[in-house]
């Protein structure tokens, strides 16, 4: 029992040293391991002070020389000057002339306080405390973004927009924005914070041409900033933001909603009083009437923009803009679109010449009342004219004008379209499915081709939206721009081949320099001849005797009307003596237009507008031949043939048929047709004997070698066949003087 009692006791102590050891080993690994820990995150710290020590070291080494290159403040306040644009259409005549508007330079005892205020309150409320830049709301811009996952938004202050303003630009890249910071604080240690503000408020954009709190004053109040009231500063100190957005002359409502976020700013930072606050009406604003503006600046807001493009950067001089516009035809397309609109209803045009040039753009009924352009930013569901694209790919698939397809009820995916009417009218051809907006017959063509293949091409003829596939899209449900539709009917009317719309023909300098000359975009082929073709001949009939007959104007005219449910908007498009015109009616708030539809106002002004545009032009006559390709054209070979075996023929250099007994039916000349009856013919080289009416041709034969059937070899052709079929039996200056060469040679057929 001891010696038991003394091995175990033995046993634990053992057990006890190595706990205690492995206790020991572990105390010493976590003291290890807390010692590297340590001694790196010192490393690290170091390394961080170090690194940051050098940045704010080179910071401030470019800080003072930027500030040392810095213009003196009276040269800066002596920059008031800008490019003048000079603005001429097509026949060189002026139609207006832009440039910046600079009113008189205030000082800062000159500019009221509140109008300091409301400009502090809502762009920069920490301006007194910073340094050129706000690391506080950079910050929590940054954690703002990081929790919810979006862009950075923007921090730039009052001193980093003026450096942007007068020596940068606002491409948005991280070498822009650095250098903004640089300048920013470069400007704070070279000048005086109420200096800084005094440049600000004398410089920055206001829109409209308006640089500078005076001339913004004048334009919008009539009057000079010195006597700004708080409303109307509000009103001024909102418009930083986004000049052409919050614009009183452009939305009035807009304006007053941003002014009173200024006033609230104003009060939340304890520049304006709340009891003061709740006095305030910026309803009660009286603005200035503005006057010459007309729809001329609809095209000159979408075309003078690409100047920036167009352009060599550093151009500030004073230039001369000689565009597409016809004024002529803007003058018929403006009196067409507020002649026609329906009700309080909106309107655009969109007029093409055939190289893509643009002869008239209106982009609302009143320029004055509202600048927004409904012609090339506002996206509309286009309705039935979207069948364009349906009807393109089902040509392309081998359909044909003429095949037969059925208007009846029809579910696709669950979704079952309707036409117009609730009625059906069973078998019809594609021209007439066309032509009366079958919604049925266009459901079974997209759904047949493919709905990704009708988006495909609707890409392929430049829509740039967003394009839905599921079955409705066929109906025209994805949202459009009118010069994208107006663009897609242009290619159309070019056989096919895309169209770069473009406003801006040649810029010059005052003195006649040369800046920009337009050089013909490159042409692509986005559909065969044949499907152009064939689209033409659908367009012409809907126009002819389909839903668009309103927009007949006496010579040939191809086109598409759309209506969307509920009578939201109104389309029609479509050309004619190589203007393609597109026209759009609906309301801006998408609510329903009584009795709107595509073929009623929109066909009418496209009609009265047309006519105008077109009456100088020679009428021409659609190419609506179609020549169908040899895969659609070619029948089953043996069908065509029959089954003599033994008879075999040539095909000649012009791809004509050639009978080795020497002679040549009515595919080649001196071919005798026997007379069977007073109208009936039959041709001996059809082996069918088919009966062939006069003025008819039999089917054509097929270009391609067949094999044998069997093994024997036909009878050789006599020399004088072979030098007929060959054109040996001309004389030799006959032969180069007309000689083509064929596809594939001389063929031979053997069946």
């Amino acid at each position: 029992m001891s010696k038991r009692r003394g091995s175990s006791s033995n046993t634990r102590g053992t057990r006890s040293r190595r706990a205690a050891s492995k206790a020991r080993e572990r105390e010493a690994a976590e003291r290890g391991f807390k010692a590297t820990l340590w001694r790196w995150t010192k490393r690290a710290a170091i390394g961080g002070v170090l690194v940051a020590v050098l940045a704010a070291i080179g910071l401030a080494t470019a800080v003072f020389f930027a500030s040392r290159s810095l213009p003196s403040y009276a040269s800066l306040r002596e920059s008031q000057n800008g490019q003048t644009i000079l603005v001429r259409a097509r026949d060189g005549s002026q139609i207006v002339e832009l440039g910046p508007s600079y009113g008189q330079w205030l000082d800062a005892n000159e500019i009221p306080d509140v109008m300091k205020q409301a400009m502090i309150s809502v762009e920069d409320h920490r301006f007194y405390s910073h340094f050129g830049v706000d690391p506080m709301g950079l910050a929590r811009a940054v954690y703002n973004a990081t929790i919810e996952d979006r862009q950075v938004s923007a921090t730039s202050t009052i001193t980093q927009q003026l450096a942007r303003n007068v020596f940068l630009n606002s491409n948005r890249t991280l070498d822009r924005k650095l250098r903004e910071a640089v300048l920013a604080m470069a400007l704070e240690w070279r000048f005086s914070k109420e200096q800084i503000l005094e440049l600000y408020l004398n410089k920055v954009y206001f829109g409209g041409g308006a640089y500078g709190i005076d001339s913004a004053s004048r334009k919008f109040f009539s009057h000079s900033a010195r006597d700004l009231s708080l409303e109307e500063a509000a009103i001024i100190a909102g418009l930083v933001k986004a000049p052409s957005r919050y614009s009183p002359t452009a939305d009035v409502e807009a304006a007053v909603s941003r002014a009173n976020v200024v006033v609230g700013q104003m009060v939340r930072y304890g520049d304006l009083d709340p009891a003061v606050a709740r006095q305030v009406n910026v309803d009660a604003v009286k603005l200035s009437t503005t006057e010459g503006q007309n729809s001329i600046r609809y095209f000159t807001d979408w075309a003078l923009p690409q100047l920036d493009l167009l352009l060599p950067n550093g151009t500030f001089e004073p230039i001369e803009v000689w565009t597409t516009l016809d004024v002529g035809m803007q003058r018929a397309a403006t009196t067409a679109i507020q002649s026609n609109v329906p009700g309080q209803a909106q309107g655009a045009l969109v007029s093409l010449d055939r190289d893509g040039a643009i002869l008239a753009l209106v982009g609302g009924t009143d320029y004055v009342t509202s600048n927004y352009n409904r012609a090339t930013d506002a996206m509309r569901q286009p309705g039935s004219a979207w069948k364009l694209f349906v009807y393109l790919a089902a040509l392309e698939a081998g359909y044909t004008p003429d095949d037969r397809v059925q208007d009846v009820p029809v579910t696709i995916n669950d979704w079952s379209p309707r036409n117009s009417g609730g009625t059906y009218a069973g078998e019809i051809d594609v021209r007439s499915a066309f032509a009366y907006s079958k919604n049925t017959v266009a459901a079974q063509l997209g759904n047949e081709v493919g709905f990704s293949n009708v988006a495909s091409m609707a890409r392929r003829f430049g829509i740039t939206t967003p394009i839905s596939t599921y079955p409705s899209m066929v109906l025209g449900t994805s949202e459009v721009r009118l010069i994208d539709m107006v663009r897609a009917f242009a290619a159309v009317s070019a056989g096919g081949r895309s169209i770069e719309p473009y406003g801006i023909m040649r810029v010059t300098t005052a003195d006649g320099e040369e800046l920009y000359t337009h050089k013909e975009s490159r042409a692509y082929t986005l559909v065969p001849d044949y499907v152009a073709a064939g689209i033409t001949d659908l367009l012409q009939t809907a126009v002819a005797t389909g839903t668009g007959r309103a927009a007949q104007i006496g010579r040939p005219v191809a086109g598409k009307t759309g209506t969307t449910s509920s009578n939201r908007d109104g389309y029609f498009v479509g050309f004619s003596s190589g203007i393609t015109t597109g026209v759009w009616m609906g309301m801006d708030n998408n609510d329903r237009v009584p009795a709107l539809q595509g073929g009623r106002a929109p066909a009418q002004a496209f009609a009265a507008f047309m006519r105008y545009a077109v009456r100088d032009r020679p009428v021409e006559e659609f190419d609506t031949d179609l020549q169908l390709p040899e895969w659609q054209l070619e029948p089953d070979d043996e069908f065509y043939f029959g089954e003599d075996e033994d008879y075999y023929f040539y095909i000649d250099e012009q791809g004509n048929l050639v009978d080795p007994s020497g002679q040549q039916g009515r595919y080649g000349e001196g071919f005798d047709v026997e007379g069977e009856g007073e109208n009936v013919v039959r041709d001996p080289l059809d082996p069918r004997g088919m009966d062939v009416r006069p003025g008819q041709s039999p089917e054509p034969a097929p270009t391609r070698a067949q094999p044998p059937r069997r093994a024997a070899p036909p009878p050789a052709a006599s020399d004088d066949f072979l030098e007929r079929a060959t054109g040996q039996d001309m004389p030799r200056d006959d032969r180069q003087q007309n000689y083509r060469p064929a596809p594939s040679g001389i063929i031979e057929q053997r069946f």
